[in-house]
C-alpha cells in the first residue's frame, strides 16, 4: 500500500480502538455500582458478569485469528463494532443478573473481533518490519488514553442521566465512530504478505515449528505473567493503598497515573527499539516492574514511596501491548500472525480474569496486600526471567 493509505488506516485504527476500549471495556468500572443497587445485587456478582466477558473473548481468540489470517479484518471488524454497539443498547434494558451476563458474554466476542488483536493483524500485515514499530506506537499511544477520556465522560453522563441513558449514548458512539471506519478504510479480503518478493507466492509457513519453538512458550510464559500482574495492580491498588492508611482521593488519583504511565513506557521502549533489540528492553522494564511491586509491598505506608513505586510499576503498563507483536512479526510467518497471536492471547486473558480473584483469595487468607504485592513481584521477576532466556530470533 502507499505510505498514504497506512497513515489512513493508522489513523482509523487509532479512533476506533480508542472508542472501543472506552465503551466496552473501561466504562463497566463506572456502571459496576448502579447496576448492582438497580438489579437488587452485590457487586461481586456484576463483576462476574465481566469475567464472563473476559472468558468469552479468551476463547474465540483462535477462531478470531484463524479468521483474520484467510479473510482479513474488514468484514469482522465492521461487524464486530455494530455488534458491540447493539450489545450496549442490550445493556441498557436489561433487568436481571442473567440477563447481563449474556450481553457481557456478547461483549467478550465483539472485542474479540474489533479490539486490539485484530487491529494488530491489520498493521502486522500493512507495514514492514521498519515501519510496524510506529504505526503500533501510533495506534496504542492514542488508546492509551481511552481511560483517561471515556471513565470521566461516563462518570459525568451517569450522574447527570443514570447508567441506562448512558448506555444508549456510548452505544450511538460506538456505532457512529467505529464500525463506518472499519468498512471505509479497511480492505476487504486477506491481508498480503509485507515481506515477500514481488512474483513470490510460497504458502504461509505451517505452525508446527511455531508450537515446537522453545522461545514461544517462553514468550508466552513472560507476557501472561506481566498481564496477571498488571491485572492485579489495576483491580487491586486502590484498595491496598486505603488498606495502607492512604486517603482514598490520594489512592485514586494515584491509580490514574497508570493511563499516562502505559503511554510513557510505549514511547521509551519504541524509542529504545532504535538502538537495542526488543527483547533485553521488555526484560529489563518487566524486572523495574518487580523491584517496584516488591517496593509497594514494603514501603506502600510511606506517601512519596508509595508514588515512587507506582510509576516505577505503571511505566511497564502498556509495554507488553506494543512488544508482543513486534516479536512475533520478527520471529514468525506475517501471514499466520493473527492465529499465533490469538495462540498467546488465550493463556493471557484468562489470567487477566483469574489473577485478581486469586489475589483477593491471597488478601482474606493473609489479611493484609503485602503478600499479594510480594507475589506479584514475583509474578514480574518470572516474566523478565523468561523474557532473559529466549533463544535467538528465528527466522521465517
Amino acid at each position: 500500500m502507499p505510505p498514504h493509505g497506512n497513515r489512513t488506516i493508522v489513523a482509523a485504527l487509532a479512533i476506533t480502538q480508542t472508542v472501543g476500549y472506552g465503551t466496552l471495556y473501561y466504562a463497566f468500572a463506572v456502571f459496576l455500582v448502579p447496576t448492582a443497587a438497580d438489579l437488587h445485587t452485590s457487586t461481586t456478582a456484576i463483576t462476574g458478569a465481566y469475567t464472563a466477558a473476559v472468558l468469552a473473548s479468551a476463547a474465540l481468540a483462535v477462531p478470531v485469528g484463524r479468521w483474520l489470517d484467510r479473510h482479513g479484518a474488514r468484514t469482522l471488524m465492521t461487524l464486530g463494532s455494530l455488534l458491540g454497539a447493539l450489545l450496549l443498547v442490550a445493556w441498557s434494558q436489561v433487568h436481571t443478573v442473567a440477563q447481563l451476563y449474556a450481553v457481557q458474554i456478547g461483549i467478550g466476542a465483539a472485542s474479540a473481533a474489533s479490539l486490539y488483536e485484530a487491529a494488530f493483524a491489520v498493521i502486522i500485515a500493512r507495514h514492514t518490519a521498519r515501519h510496524r514499530g510506529g504505526a503500533l506506537l501510533a495506534v496504542t499511544v492514542v488508546a492509551g488514553f481511552a481511560s483517561t477520556i471515556f471513565l470521566p465522560l461516563t462518570g459525568w453522563l451517569t450522574d447527570h442521566h443514570g447508567w441506562r441513558t448512558t448506555l444508549l449514548i456510548l452505544a450511538g458512539i460506538q456505532a457512529t465512530l467505529t464500525a463506518p471506519l472499519h468498512a471505509l478504510v479497511l480492505r476487504p479480503g486477506p491481508h498480503p504478505a509485507t515481506e515477500t518478493w514481488p512474483g513470490r507466492h510460497d504458502p504461509p509457513a505451517s505452525l508446527r515449528p511455531v508450537f515446537a519453538d522453545r522461545g514461544f512458550w517462553l514468550l508466552a510464559l513472560a507476557f501472561t505473567a506481566n498481564t496477571a500482574a498488571v491485572a492485579v495492580a489495576t483491580v487491586h491498588l486502590v484498595a491496598a493503598l486505603t488498606s495502607w492508611g492512604h486517603p482514598a482521593t490520594f489512592a485514586a488519583t494515584v491509580a490514574g497515573l497508570f493511563g499516562i504511565l502505559s503511554v510513557t513506557g510505549r514511547l521509551v521502549t519504541s524509542g529504545l527499539q532504535h538502538r537495542f533489540p526488543t527483547i533485553p528492553i521488555v526484560a529489563a522494564i518487566f524486572a523495574v516492574q518487580a523491584v517496584a511491586a516488591g517496593g509497594l509491598a514494603l514501603t506502600g505506608r510511606n506517601t512519596a514511596a508509595a508514588i515512587i513505586t507506582v510509576m516505577g510499576f505503571g511505566l511497564g503498563f502498556g509495554v507488553a501491548t506494543i512488544a508482543k507483536p513486534i516479536l512475533l512479526a520478527e520471529r514468525y510467518d506475517t501471514r499466520r500472525y493473527a492465529i499465533i497471536a490469538a495462540t498467546l492471547v488465550v493463556p493471557m486473558t484468562v489470567a487477566k480474569a483469574a489473577a485478581p480473584l486469586a489475589a483477593a483469595w491471597l488478601h482474606t487468607a493473609t489479611g493484609n496486600y503485602r503478600g499479594v504485592f510480594l507475589t506479584t513481584a514475583a509474578v514480574c521477576a518470572t516474566a523478565a526471567l523468561a523474557l532473559a532466556v529466549v533463544p535467538g530470533q528465528r527466522r521465517r
